[in-house]
């Protein structure tokens, strides 16, 4: 190929290189991105740049993340006079996610290599990611079993873990003579798209050890790898199945299913109560009556609040994805911990009792930053934000939280900025109060 003789580069069957030559197969698989000019795309395995000279100038930006040195350096030098083009010469099984969120609206493209795809797409397409579509092009093999169904010999770990998060759609078998050198096998392209409301919520953490546990030994029965309570015999008929069923029987709706029932969190059933009572308050923050949670919402009027920023020994603040359950702003960004004051309740005690509710954080003292005062933005609510050192593993009840993301502020910053939408209205305030903006 001329453009690896430009590079100097020869293919490395280490790293798995068979770089894609056929450019109607090439302009085929950048047409099912289905790009728009406010899109940005990551592509991981970039090679010679086949598919991403078709991307090119098609979207707002293009992030390109290639592991060979050579490649990357050839890119970054082909590239060089492009600001919409950045260059990162990284793995993209350890490439740091996190950078991504401020370039949503966000594609995935990938021509991955077979050595490591699996751990590409657990990096970068797991819980919580920032991607709104994804075409990835590995061996057919592996396609096969992400798109697997129960009862066949593909359907295991990788298939679950994938379909709780996307709609896999396999689309196209590669041969081998589209690349160079022709691979042994043939390959296939599949898009996947985000789940939305398909499946209630679930414990994503708790999902990943149950189905480990049971495909771990995937021909014995599945009440010998669950926990012992509750025990299986009592839930399996519940849930309509026999108790001798094993792993691979489950569909990803029971697999969905047992993980809340086996969810420990004694919160995972209760996004919220309409009949709790909040104190109504004036603009002064004085009481002056109380209300359900129903009413105050409904009626705008004033009570109470209090957010935390946790914030671990880097500096990253914690955020949380709220619920899709929840009454107010649902499925986007927000604080460590936020809630209402119940009635009677001070802020201090409020902000301790969230901590070990929302994120099981105890025995810390929250220390005050500040106060704002009750906006449209923050709900008609007085708010009191918190911040409190923390370094340990988010435990939330996925009824309220559906995941968390620990970010720089500099990141939170850039973000912030450039998708305010993607948080509730109550942190930005609290985020410019902290960073003394308010």
């Amino acid at each position: 190929m001329e453009a690896l003789e430009q590079a100097g580069v020869r293919p490395n069957r280490q790293l798995g290189q068979n770089f894609l030559c056929d450019p109607n197969v090439a302009q085929w698989i950048t047409d099912q991105l289905e790009l728009k000019p406010e899109d940005a795309v990551v592509e991981v395995g970039p090679g010679t740049g086949a598919l991403s000279e078709l991307v090119l100038g098609k979207v707002r930006r293009l992030i390109l993340i290639e592991f060979d040195s050579r490649l990357a350096a050839w890119l970054k030098e082909r590239f060089r006079d492009r600001d919409d083009v950045e260059v990162h010469h990284a793995d993209g099984a350890r490439f740091d996610p996190r950078v991504l969120w401020k370039h949503r609206p966000l594609k995935f493209l990938g021509n991955l290599p077979y050595s490591s795809g699996g751990a590409i797409m657990r990096n970068l397409l797991s819980r919580p990611h920032p991607f709104e579509r994804a075409v990835i092009m590995l061996q057919k093999e592996v396609i096969d079993r992400l798109g697997a169904v129960p009862r066949t010999k593909a359907y295991g770990v990788l298939s679950l873990r994938v379909q709780c998060e996307w709609k896999v759609t396999p689309l196209k078998v590669v041969p081998p003579e589209a690349f160079h050198p022709r691979p042994q096998i043939d390959s296939s392209v599949a898009v996947l798209e985000p789940l939305t409301n398909e499946l209630p919520v679930f414990d994503g953490a708790r999902f990943d050890e149950l189905i480990r546990r049971g495909f771990s030994q995937r021909r014995k029965q599945l009440q010998k790898q669950l926990p012992a309570e509750p025990a299986w015999s009592e839930v399996a008929p519940k849930m309509g199945l026999l108790p001798t069923v094993r792993a691979e029987e489950l569909t990803l709706e029971q697999w969905v299913e047992v993980a809340r029932i086996y969810d420990e969190h004694p919160l995972k059933e209760l996004p919220q109560k309409g009949d709790e009572l909040f104190d109504v308050v004036d603009e002064s923050d004085e009481v002056v009556g109380e209300a359900t949670r129903a009413e105050v919402h409904e009626k705008g009027l004033i009570h109470r609040a209090v957010h935390v920023f946790a914030i671990n020994h880097r500096g990253e603040l914690l955020l949380q994805l709220r619920s899709r359950l929840k009454d107010a702003h649902p499925g986007v960004w927000d604080s460590s911990v936020a809630g209402h004051l119940d009635r009677g309740e001070n802020y201090r005690d409020a902000a301790i009792r969230e901590m070990e509710e929302e994120m099981g954080i105890v025995d810390l003292e929250p220390e005050e930053v500040g106060k704002l005062p009750p906006t449209e933005a923050t709900g008609w609510e007085h708010v009191v934000l918190y911040m409190v050192r923390w370094d340990g593993k988010p435990h939330f009840p996925c009824s309220e939280v559906e995941s968390t993301l620990w970010l720089s502020a500099d990141e939170v910053d850039a973000w912030t900025r450039s998708k305010p939408d993607d948080f509730a209205s109550g942190f930005l305030e609290c985020w410019k109060l902290a960073r003394g903006r308010g």
